[in-house]
């Protein structure tokens, strides 16, 4: 940061005044947090006895003989308590709720899995808890929000704008202002105002630390190559932070959707079609119109159709730090199919982004080099679009005879 929550041009505060208070009094105890030796051991500790940190990294030896080139690695976030690496950034913020005394959590999700997770720490924590959820995927993503009333969190569907993941990050920073002494927002992506890009990116960079660690262990160099979705950029942000000081090639692959050409996509540092501008508390790039209004969005994943992206990826963009890449709906669902046959591993819908980019360019790098994929996320959470998507006709069959049985 050149000064303070500001990436490059990307980042800054742009919030209401009334949230200044509880933005300074975060930024104070996420300081004190960091400059606290005992403070990291306790969520390292966490994490390790609750979640499954280091979670492994897998050698791909199928798909490595499959793509020729570069030997395959995946570093497996779909192992942590809750199914995704969604664990390390909410876990790491419950223990700031508990320094800073406060009763009430709050989170915006859109795949469900960042909404699980807090409703989990909620649960551990004992605290009260509200998921806003755009009624899109809160349709799409009916298994996650069946857990997360289990887990005792309040889920609220948000029926206005395109009722996604935008909507429910605008709902969730209304309640916010509104009940701001009790409550703290989980903003689950290194997005939004300072200091919670810095904050998700830190707890999130465990995942880097683990896997830098693992690759030296096992080839005894760095890898060519690390591959990783970006929605808000949670998980790439924690990947690449292991890497940044390396000569390692960082490769960010946003939702292509049904093209860039198309207009159904949310390719933002990719595409072209995005524009620098403030929104929903910072600057960074938007797929925005002429007039600042926020387009719609397409994935078929949940958790990638996000308007904006983290602006700490939006300076990687302008540095060339990163390397950015799309990836469509298609070769999404192709590379799915590929690495559940090739290795039984399921993939989150997002996390195979990221997959489809490593795919393509393996096969153009050496057998002595390595590239990490991160499979920020399982896919049995993704069961119903995955299943539509290949038209099963058992799935078909049951889905009919299920709801035959609820109506009866």
């Amino acid at each position: 940061m050149n000064k303070e929550g500001y990436f490059g041009n990307f980042g800054g505060m742009y919030i209401p005044e009334i949230l200044m208070t509880t933005i300074r009094e975060l930024i104070e105890e996420f300081n004190k947090a960091k400059a606290d030796p005992a403070f990291f051991k306790e969520y390292v500790d966490l994490m390790s006895t609750y979640s499954c940190r280091p979670t492994p990294l897998t050698f791909a030896a199928n798909l490595t003989d499959y793509c020729g080139g570069a030997k395959i690695f995946i570093k497996r976030e779909d192992l942590n308590h809750t199914g995704a690496h969604k664990a390390n950034n909410v876990m790491g913020q419950g223990l700031l709720v508990k320094r800073m005394g406060k009763t009430r959590v709050i989170a915006e999700t859109g795949a469900g899995q960042h909404g699980v997770a807090t409703a989990t720490m909620a649960a551990k924590f004992g605290f009260e808890c509200t998921i806003y959820m755009g009624e899109v995927d809160v349709h799409r993503q009916r298994p996650n929000v069946f857990w997360m009333e289990r887990l005792g969190a309040k889920v609220v569907a948000v029926t206005e704008g395109s009722r996604i993941l935008k909507d429910a990050i605008n709902e969730a920073m209304r309640d916010w202002v509104s009940n701001m002494d009790t409550t703290h927002y989980v903003l689950g992506t290194a997005c939004g105002p300072h200091p919670f890009p810095e904050m998700v990116t830190w707890f999130q960079s465990i995942v880097g630390t683990e896997a830098r660690q693992q690759i030296l262990e096992r080839t005894n160099k760095l890898p060519s190559r690390v591959y990783a979705c970006v929605g808000g950029g949670s998980n790439a942000m924690g990947i690449f932070s292991g890497f940044f000081a390396d000569p390692v090639e960082l490769v960010g692959v946003e939702a292509g959707g049904l093209g860039l050409d198309s207009g159904h996509h949310a390719s933002r540092l990719k595409s072209g079609d995005a524009s620098i501008g403030v929104a929903q508390g910072y600057k960074t790039y938007f797929l925005q119109d002429r007039d600042g209004q926020m387009k719609e969005t397409h994935s078929v994943s949940a958790g990638l159709d996000y308007v904006g992206v983290s602006p700490i990826l939006s300076h990687y963009k302008e540095t060339g730090r990163v390397r950015f890449e799309a990836a469509t709906d298609k070769e999404v669902m192709d590379a799915l199919s590929l690495t559940v046959k090739k290795e039984g591993l399921i993939p989150a819908l997002e996390s195979t982004h990221a997959f489809v980019q490593a795919f393509k360019e393996a096969p153009g790098l050496s057998p002595d080099e390595s590239i990490i994929i991160n499979q920020s996320g399982r896919g049995d959470k993704d069961i119903f679009t995955i299943a539509d998507a290949y038209k099963d006709p058992a799935w078909q069959e049951f889905i009919k005879t299920k709801a035959e049985e609820y109506n009866a």
